[in-house]
């Protein structure tokens, strides 16, 4: 499916009987396969490099313009 507007062409949707893609999952709601509490785990996880680098940024010497 494609959107045509002003020279543009913009992809509007895509279908296939091979997707991978299923909407009970993608919604996030309540189901067996995705747990919520996984998120913060993840997040906590995710976040280590930048809190680790404001740590150590603190004692970098200052760099004058």
């Amino acid at each position: 499916k494609l959107k045509l507007y002003k020279g543009n062409m913009i992809n509007a949707g895509v279908t296939s009987p091979f997707t991978l893609y299923d909407e009970q999952t993608a919604s996030f709601g309540e189901d067996e396969d995705y747990n919520q509490a996984d998120a913060a785990g993840f997040i906590n996880l995710f976040g280590l490099s930048i809190k680790e680098r404001a740590k150590l940024s603190k004692s970098w010497p200052k760099i004058e313009d």
